[in-house]
């Protein structure tokens, strides 16, 4: 890897750990505000949401507008828009009564601006990255997740006891604005960057003149599967990303939040970068691309789904621990899985791809989010949401392994590895 792509690397992996920094700020603060507000759990679950609600118009054409214009434009600017809007969410809350309203409007802008991130990346690695690199790539900058929601974790917890809930967003607000000044002044100014910018345009205007087939595309299986198969993925982890703090604040009353709000993320990062490793490592010992992608996605899905249905079954904090961090850690997997497989299938229109299937996977993290909140306001259980996650995640993991493809169905002859 050259000296510029771990530069990259490392600011793209910092960025995705803001991104999270800002998007778990709300469950982190969940019970807090909950309580400040007299929020129930089915008001809770309208507020955290509607931040898919957001997150589901934006993906498909963040994801054109990144492999036209490039990536790095797109992330620059929903970034700064983002960290904005999460630095000001609690002025928002004193500037009138109806705090839901605006909570819900403020998560709503939130879910609208992150939603380009992640077909963005997709569009980045498609078209800088080697088949070769390209899992480490992706699940070295995709450990930001577990990486921001670790710190938010942590130091947010640490804010909300001592400084109370608005500090929190604050923190992750304003970090948001400084690595886009970073970002700005020392990365785009570089005359290595302006060059490898010129290469992606001149690439850029040659697809234009290559029309992807849509229809047919469209009409294939395994671009179904992985679309399908992201959506299940996608959803249970929002699932469990905004009901976890809630879970163990409820069952395990006298536990420590920044436990388990640091623990199973810190568990991730490791297995999130051992997965890619794997993944690279076993291709390019000769094993099919196919085979390695869908192994792994066996062990995101269908092994880490296990994990999940224990935390329903116990009643020991740290049983409940233990069983969270693997089934959290498990599902980066997915990384070296999945998220790959689309830039295999079509690395000419990767972003765009991966938009789709992030917008079925916010479509139904929407309903999940709402269903979990409902679910447990009706039968007073967590039993009955680790039993939707793991219904949701067999189903698309099944899809894949019997659909799923790793050759290449796109027609840009403009794709070069650069």
């Amino acid at each position: 890897m050259k000296p510029e792509s771990r530069i990259w690397t490392v600011m793209l992996l910092l960025g995705t750990c803001l991104l999270y920094c800002a998007r778990v700020t709300m469950p982190i603060c969940a019970v807090a505000m909950s309580s400040h507000f007299d929020w129930d759990k089915k008001q809770s679950g309208i507020v955290l949401s509607s931040f898919f609600w957001g997150y589901c118009l934006t993906q498909i054409i963040g994801g054109h507008l990144s492999d036209r214009i490039g990536g790095e434009k797109v992330l620059l600017l929903s970034a700064s828009a983002w960290g904005f809007i999460t630095a000001i969410t609690p002025l928002l809350t004193y500037i009138s009564s109806a705090h839901l309203i605006f909570m819900t409007i403020a998560r709503f802008l939130m879910g609208l601006l992150q939603g380009v991130y992640f077909p963005a990346l997709a569009s980045l690695f498609s078209q800088k990255v080697c088949e070769s690199e390209r899992a480490f790539t992706c699940s070295t900058v995709g450990t930001g997740s577990q990486f921001g929601t670790l710190v938010i974790g942590g130091a947010g917890s640490l804010l909300l006891d001592w400084y109370g809930w608005e500090s929190v967003f604050y923190f992750s607000g304003l970090l948001t604005l400084l690595w886009v000044y970073c970002m700005c002044k020392y990365l785009l100014n570089e005359k290595e960057l302006i060059i490898h910018l010129e290469h992606l345009a001149k690439g850029l205007s040659l697809s234009k003149q290559t029309k992807v087939p849509w229809k047919q595309l469209f009409k294939k299986a395994p671009i179904w599967a992985v679309i399908v198969a992201q959506l299940s993925t996608g959803s249970t982890f929002f699932t469990l990303l905004s009901w976890l703090p809630t879970f163990f604040k409820d069952t395990f009353p006298e536990s420590k939040g920044w436990v388990f709000n640091v623990v199973p993320w810190l568990v991730a990062i490791p297995t999130s970068l051992f997965s890619g490793f794997l993944s690279d490592h076993l291709i390019n010992q000769g094993y099919k691309t196919i085979t390695v992608r869908k192994f792994m996605q066996v062990i995101g899905s269908g092994v880490s789904s296990i994990f999940a249905l224990c935390m329903g079954q116990t009643s020991s904090f740290c049983k409940a621990i233990v069983f969270a961090s693997v089934s959290i850690g498990l599902q980066t997997f997915n990384h070296s899985g999945i998220s790959v497989n689309v830039q295999d299938l079509a690395p000419s229109c990767a972003g765009l791809l991966f938009g789709v299937g992030n917008t079925g996977g916010a479509l139904l993290g929407v309903v999940c989010v709402y269903l979990a909140g409902h679910l447990i306001e009706t039968t007073g259980s967590w039993v009955s949401v680790f039993n939707l996650v793991a219904t949701v995640n067999a189903l698309g993991l099944c899809t894949f392994l019997i659909f799923g493809e790793a050759q290449r169905m796109d027609t840009d002859s403009a794709y070069v590895d650069l």
